[in-house]
């Protein structure tokens, strides 16, 4: 399939498709007139692509998870992803938290300003 039909079946744009080609996360070959042509297995690839990238993976890693995908999502052992997975994971959940105390620090700055106004 062309370009211009992976980026419709997939709702991803052709911008982000060469992107994703460009970085060696999807693959296609060229037909003589240069155009570029997607395998049937690349309309999951994207999904798997997409999927990995809303779950905070960096392209680089997700290069590595890729080749472990399985079609329904899970990742089948490979050396030494299953670790970077986890390290991933530690680092969300750090997020989550830096997060989490800012939320509460600006709750707080809020509830003090309404506080204040009462009083005013």
């Amino acid at each position: 399939m062309l370009i211009g039909q992976l980026a419709r079946r997939t709702g991803t744009s052709e911008r982000l498709l060469r992107y994703y080609e460009r970085v060696g996360l999807l693959a296609s070959t060229r037909r003589a007139n240069g155009y570029r042509e997607y395998d049937d297995g690349a309309e999951q690839t994207v999904g798997q692509i997409r999927a990995l990238l809303a779950a905070g993976l960096s392209t680089s890693l997700i290069r590595q998870v890729l080749p472990c995908a399985l079609s329904d999502g899970a990742l089948r052992p490979c050396p030494g992803v299953l670790d970077k997975l986890h390290a991933q994971l530690a680092q969300l959940d750090r997020r989550a938290e830096e997060l989490a105390q800012a939320r509460r620090s600006l709750r707080q700055a809020i509830t003090a300003s309404e506080q204040a106004q009462r009083v005013d």
